[in-house]
């Protein structure tokens, strides 16, 4: 169907003042959109009725009133310790230590240094901070003020005769995971000040395991992009060429764990965002089957697709990662008991290929090729490939540009100037809403907000989001006939490699084009992994490329399998 726009009835539907340049630029972002997304409509027809669901996402209010500051003094109020210029100083005990290389160290590796007594928690985490302090990529938005207490506790507890494989592992956490009174914002500028009131459930497991949390990471204000360029607060680049962006939302969790300034970091997924970044950065990006991890205390972008997740230097720690964190929790309806879903039996050996999906114009030549050789290398490890049918799979990004703003719409609504986060001062309640989120939300969030306003209004509700949920159910019945067939399904991660900073921003549809291969499992509700799969040389810097491997729902232990796999033919 045509779209019909009235710019000015949806941004007072959407409450949200927006001047008429930024109307204006709006109204053609989401006739593009919409244009779009208006396929999804014959796939549709091949479902039936959907059904609705309670989704419980749980906010609460702030314990603080909001306090305007420079947020750099915010980001050096949170630094383990300052000198008189307000910058962090690295302990002295650094140049006493034996030094170990933390860049490319994988869990195991620090775990046996603890173990062994060449390093401490202690030691660990000083120079984790200190190489934050040093870098160039702008990955974190704070360090907590606490890194050296936790990390001690770790290291009472070791010395009290615990043991465990994340005890005393500094862990990186993007800015949407909340922990009890420090700062998050899940990089908006509406929640600079806001501080979480309790502690997210898969922080409560790791922090059990005795992890130590270094900070938290840049990401989209939202998670609402794929680059990292929709921060309110900074430009997070990619560590193998800073001219170009890390990926996202989670881009500053995945350029930290490439950087080295953590071992492994926490993502969240919505449509691809620890798989997109983590194949940016050469680095391994898993997100779980959805309602196998806790979304308790995760700030919600979409309550149907968000899904926590770790990036690694190796499938082994995103597995460590993944089994400390799942589990069903009272405190999160849609988490799944473990006999939810049926689990994989025997080893995986056969591998689909949706070879007309992946040959499909925009996909990069570099791309194709790197993929032909990963799959060489799947084969050498003993798995067999077959060719599969999953033409509803280019309908995905067109189905989840429905759904998503959807629910955007909807879980943005609590940011309105009076239960939390910013607040404008105006005479009237109404003129405060509207003006809060004109000042607090960036351009994509409101671009995703008006759109997600529009698709859930009268006389477009069945057009477009009715239409999409039913579409989901094709795609999901799509996927149970190919993997009562196979045992997992292999793409390339992203369509192309990193791309410019600054090449795409002028075109929404463009980068929303980049998650074309990750949003199906999201859709889908299955688990999926991002493994390195080699680099492609451009403009004389050597860009990394990641290996897509999806299963079925609860069937991580496959992907664990292949992933391992791979690594070790890749790795010859």
């Amino acid at each position: 169907m045509t779209a019909n726009i009235d710019i000015k009835k949806l941004s007072e539907l959407a409450r949200v003042d927006l001047d008429e340049t930024t109307a204006a630029e709006l109204e053609g972002n989401i006739a593009d959109i919409l244009s779009y997304v208006a396929s999804v409509q014959e796939v549709a027809g091949a479902a039936g009725e959907p059904q609705a669901g309670a989704l419980r996402n749980v906010m609460r209010e702030d314990t603080e009133p909001h306090a305007p500051e420079a947020y750099r003094e915010a980001l050096l109020r949170e630094a383990p310790a300052v000198d008189e210029d307000g910058f962090i100083v690295v302990p002295p005990i650094l140049n006493g230590l034996k030094i170990m290389d933390t860049k490319t160290a994988k869990i195991k590796d620090l775990q046996t240094a603890l173990e062994s007594g060449e390093e401490t928690a202690v030691s660990l985490a000083e120079k984790y901070l200190a190489a934050i302090t040093a870098d160039t990529t702008e990955s974190f938005l704070g360090v907590y003020d606490d890194v050296l207490e936790q990390a001690k506790a770790a290291d009472a507890r070791r010395a009290g005769g615990e043991t465990g494989p994340l005890l005393g592992i500094p862990l990186a956490v993007k800015d949407n995971m909340l922990i009890d009174g420090k700062p998050v914002s899940a990089g908006s500028k509406i929640l600079e000040d806001y501080r979480a009131p309790y502690t997210a459930t898969v922080i409560k497991k790791l922090a059990d395991a005795g992890a130590v949390f270094l900070g938290r990471t840049n990401m989209d204000e939202f998670a609402m992009g794929s680059s990292t360029e929709h921060s309110a607060y900074q430009v997070t680049k990619n560590p193998h060429d800073e001219t170009r962006v890390p990926g996202g939302s989670s881009g500053g969790s995945a350029a930290a764990v490439a950087a080295g300034l953590a071992p492994a970091a926490l993502g969240s997924d919505t449509g691809g965002s620890v798989r997109q970044p983590a194949s940016f950065c050469g680095v391994v990006g898993f997100k779980p089957t959805y309602g196998a991890i806790s979304r308790h205390g995760l700030i919600a972008m979409g309550s149907s697709l968000d899904q926590i997740g770790p990036l690694t230097h190796s499938v082994a720690d995103a597995e460590l990662l993944f089994s400390t964190t799942r589990g069903q929790d009272p405190l999160d309806s849609t988490t799944y008991a473990e006999n939810t879903y049926s689990k994989p039996i025997g080893a995986p050996k056969r591998i689909g290929v949706p070879r007309a999906f992946i040959a499909a114009d925009g996909v990069d030549p570099a791309v194709k090729e790197n993929f032909t050789t990963s799959l060489a290398k799947l084969e050498a490890a003993g798995y067999e490939l077959v060719d599969v049918e999953l033409d509803i799979l280019s309908e995905a990004l067109a189905m989840y540009y429905i759904i998503m703003p959807a629910e955007v719409s909807s879980n943005l609504a609590r940011y309105d100037g009076v239960s939390y986060g910013l607040r404008t001062d105006d005479a009237d309640l109404f003129t405060q809403y509207v003006h809060t989120r004109r000042d607090g939300f960036g351009p994509e969030v409101k671009r995703r907000l008006l759109l997600g306003t529009y698709v859930l209004s009268a006389g477009y509700y069945d057009a477009y989001y009715r239409t999409a949920v039913r579409a989901r159910r094709v795609l999901e019945d799509a996927f149970s006939k190919v993997f009562s067939e196979v045992d997992a399904i292999a793409t390339p991660t992203t369509p192309a490699p990193a791309f410019k900073i600054g090449e795409k921003s002028a075109d929404p549809l463009e980068m929303y084009i980049q998650d074309i291969f990750t949003v199906g499992a999201n859709i889908g509700g299955i688990p999926a992994i991002s493994v390195p799969s080699g680099t492609t040389e451009v403009d004389g810097k050597k860009l990394p490329l990641g290996l897509q491997l999806a299963a079925d729902k609860n069937h991580e232990a496959t992907l664990f399998t292949i992933g391992k796999d791979f690594e070790a033919e890749h790795l010859r």
